[in-house]
């Protein structure tokens, strides 16, 4: 039975319910305004390193985090597993994620309708503000390749490099959007809880089709 469990039970299926919850859990906070001083906490202190340098910085990588950038980084990618590669799944994988991601974003921000900041805003965006669509993008993107890469890279050292930079770009985008005063933390927050969701979720249906597809190959080899 425990053998069973474990097997039905994934470890991507535990982490998309457990960042499930926690999406849940800061929606309800938002709609039950509870969660203004968490938000109002973490914008003073991000938008106190104010500075003309940190600005351009932060520009750069809200800039890195929308819709263009990610959109030639994403065909880059999939111009490498394709033709280098000759990863057609990984392909597809990645396409879902990415556009799974980019849906369920615009339909939260449309169910939520939650209004941008408005207090030392620096930059000027149109559309609602829960759940952020950089983090969302970036989480699916970077955490998407990190995984796809991972069997790739032989050495434990480049795969915490790995690991470190994707976390870094994901990290650094959504403070960016903070910073910009374009988002609340509440909103990067589940954004990426949101992503790590779908993408824990895309995670455990990719390795459940290569598991079937192994057996079936073994099947037609017996």
């Amino acid at each position: 039975m425990i053998h069973n469990w474990k097997k039905n039970i994934s470890f991507p299926l535990l982490v998309a319910a457990l960042c499930m919850i926690a999406f849940i859990s800061i929606a309800l906070s938002i709609s039950d305004n509870q969660i203004h001083r968490f938000d109002d906490t973490l914008i003073g202190w991000i938008q106190g390193l104010e500075s003309p340098g940190m600005t351009q910085f932060m520009h750069l990588f809200t800039w890195i985090g929308s819709e263009m950038p990610v959109v030639f980084i994403t065909i880059i990618a999939m111009i490498v597993l394709y033709i280098f590669l000759r990863h057609k799944r990984e392909l597809l994988f990645l396409a879902c994620v990415l556009a799974g991601s980019t849906l369920l974003n615009a339909l939260l921000k449309l169910v939520f309708q939650r209004a941008r900041p408005t207090i030392n805003r620096i930059i000027e965006v149109s559309g609602y503000s829960f759940p952020s669509g950089h983090s969302m993008a970036a989480f699916s993107l970077y955490g998407g390749l990190a995984f796809l890469i991972w069997k790739h890279v032989p050495t434990v050292t480049g795969r915490v490099l790995m690991i470190v930079a994707s976390a870094v770009f994901i990290l650094t985008i959504g403070i960016s959007r903070i910073y910009l005063g374009v988002h609340y933390p509440s909103d990067i927050v589940g954004g990426y809880f949101l992503s790590g969701c779908w993408l824990s979720t895309c995670i455990w249906f990719y390795r459940r089709h290569l598991e079937r597809m192994s057996q079936l190959q073994s099947r037609r080899l017996a």
